[in-house]
């Protein structure tokens, strides 16, 4: 009696279309990481351009704080008013926080570039979500506190008999008005800023 042996035939085509399927897959893949990537590269282009404009409003800010004073002369020239932003404590810290913020946006800008060269990277654009978050913070604070100042400077108070000296000090009303709107401008930036590290982030 012959040992009878039983095969199985494997069709040419079924082993054929396995190994078509196999780089479609990872053609999909590829697919999907290149464009998560560009999508996160355009929003790290995004997020230079606006450290830039950022660092324009915060200088400018600090600058314009900085050489806002105005002398009034007074019946003679020995004799004279003068207003300048280092007679308010607050807007001594106002041009000492703006030129911080302005110095910080310049040393991000390295690492700006770095989330451009590799947009999949996290520790970059965390480190940037964190650290524009503590100067959003700041920022915020050095404008809010100005702006307070030269609502009074304005305006006065009535109940405290604080007169406005607006009336007399225009030209440094104005200066110190224009750098408060500056770097509110610079708040503005700065929350895009974080908005876009969210962003970039969630897309990881």
């Amino acid at each position: 009696m012959k040992n009878e042996s039983t095969t199985i035939d494997v069709p040419a085509e079924s082993s054929s279309a396995m190994k078509g399927k196999a780089p479609l897959i990872g053609v999909a893949r590829d697919h999907t990481t290149s464009g998560s990537g560009g999508y996160n590269r355009g929003l790290s282009i995004f997020d230079f351009l606006l450290r830039l404009a950022a660092i324009v409003a915060a200088l400018a800010a600090a600058a314009t704080m900085g050489t806002s004073d105005e002398t009034l002369p007074f019946f003679t020239q020995f004799l004279q008013f003068e207003a300048s932003y280092d007679d308010l404590p607050t807007f001594q810290f106002f041009v000492i926080a703006m030129a911080l913020v302005g110095g910080y946006l310049v040393l991000s800008l390295p690492i700006s570039v770095v989330t451009i060269l590799r947009p999949l990277a996290t520790a970059p654009r965390l480190l940037l979500l964190v650290l524009d978050t503590a100067v959003l913070a700041l920022n915020t604070a050095a404008a809010s506190s100005a702006a307070a100042i030269s609502y009074l400077a304005h305006s006065g108070n009535q109940n405290t008999n604080w007169l406005p000296i607006c009336q007399q000090f225009g030209d440094f009303c104005q200066k110190s008005s224009g750098a408060v709107v500056s770097a509110f401008i610079s708040v503005v930036f700065f929350t895009i800023l974080v908005v876009i590290s969210g962003v970039a982030l969630k897309r990881h």
